[in-house]
C-alpha cells in the first residue's frame, strides 16, 4: 500500500500511527511540489514542466525557501506506477485535508492514475471531528493539525475513487489548466477557483503599517489570520511586488505601507 500526502508533518504523523495500527502498514509517498500555485498548463510534457520549474525560481528567489528537485514528484509518480502494475493487488490511499493544497494535488495526482480504477482510495478529511492533545474536539484543515492515534480513526474514511469522479476530476484538472493562471483556491469540497497573481494584494496591504517591520513577521502574521492558506514562497513575492510598484518601502529585510512625503511631514 501507498499511502501519498501533500503535507511532511502529516506525512511523520501517519509513519507513527503505522505503529499504533498494521491496518495502516504501507509506504509514505510525499508530493512536494504545491500545485496550489503556479503554471499548470501543459504540465505533463516537458515544456509545461520547465515552464513551471521557471517560475519557481523566479518566485523562490524573492524567499529563503529552497527549491526542491525538479522532477522528484515526477519521478516519484512513474515509481509507484510501475510497481502497482507489477503488483496487481497493491493500492494507493489518497489522504486530503480540506486546503488548497491537498486538494490541488489530489486533482494533479488523479488525472494520471486512471488505468488503476478500484485500487485507488482517498482519505477525505473534511468536516470530520478529531480529538486533539487537549482532548477537546476540533475540525483540522491540514494532515499536520491531527494526533498521530486519530489516523486510526481516519483512515475508516478511505473509499475507493470511482469512474465517474476520475473523469470529472481530470476534466477540471484539464479546464483549470487550460484558464492559464497561477494561483487557485479552495471554493468548498473539491471545488477549485483561479484568480489573478494580484488577488491577495490588497488583503496583504492591510497588514503593513506606516513603520518599518520585518519582512517575515509581515509574512507570519498574514498567513496566521488569512482565512486562505497561501503557499509562503508566493506571499513573499507578492511582498516584493508590491514594493516594486510603490504600494510599499523596503529597507533591508523590513517593508512598511508607502508614506508620502507631506504625510511624514505631518506625521
Amino acid at each position: 500500500m501507498f499511502h501519498i500526502v501533500f503535507d511532511s508533518v502529516g506525512a511523520q504523523r501517519i509513519s507513527v500511527a503505522m505503529d499504533l495500527d498494521e491496518a495502516l502498514d504501507g509506504e509514505i509517498v510525499l508530493i512536494r511540489d504545491d500545485y496550489s500555485v503556479g503554471p499548470i498548463k501543459d504540465l505533463f510534457s516537458e515544456e509545461g514542466q520547465a515552464e513551471r520549474w521557471n517560475w519557481w525560481t523566479m518566485i523562490r528567489a524573492e524567499s529563503s525557501s529552497e527549491l526542491s528537485g525538479r522532477d522528484t514528484d515526477t519521478e516519484n509518480i512513474r515509481n509507484i506506477v510501475k510497481r502497482m502494475e507489477e503488483e496487481e493487488f497493491d493500492q494507493i490511499w489518497i489522504w486530503v485535508a480540506p486546503n488548497i493544497r491537498d486538494v490541488a494535488g489530489y486533482f494533479w495526482l488523479i488525472s494520471q492514475l486512471s488505468v488503476f480504477t478500484g485500487r485507488i482510495y482517498v482519505v477525505i478529511l473534511n468536516n470530520l471531528p478529531f480529538i486533539n492533545e487537549k482532548g477537546n474536539v476540533f475540525y483540522p484543515s491540514s494532515l499536520s493539525e491531527i494526533p498521530a492515534r486519530e489516523f486510526i480513526k481516519a483512515r475508516k474514511l478511505a473509499r475507493p475513487v470511482s469512474a465517474a469522479e476520475f473523469d470529472t476530476d481530470t476534466d477540471d484538472w484539464l479546464r483549470l489548466a487550460s484558464e492559464n493562471k497561477n494561483l487557485r483556491l479552495l471554493d468548498g469540497g473539491k471545488k477549485i477557483i483561479q484568480q489573478p497573481d494580484e488577488y491577495y494584494d490588497r488583503a496583504i496591504l492591510n497588514f503593513l503599517q506606516p513603520v518599518f517591520q520585518k519582512l517575515p513577521r509581515v509574512a507570519h502574521q498574514f498567513m496566521l489570520k488569512s482565512a486562505e492558506r497561501i503557499n509562503e514562497s508566493f506571499l513573499y513575492w507578492r511582498l516584493k511586488q508590491l514594493v516594486a510598484s510603490g504600494a510599499a518601502d523596503q529597507q533591508g529585510e523590513t517593508i512598511r505601507l508607502f508614506v508620502k512625503a507631506a504625510d511624514q511631514v505631518d506625521g
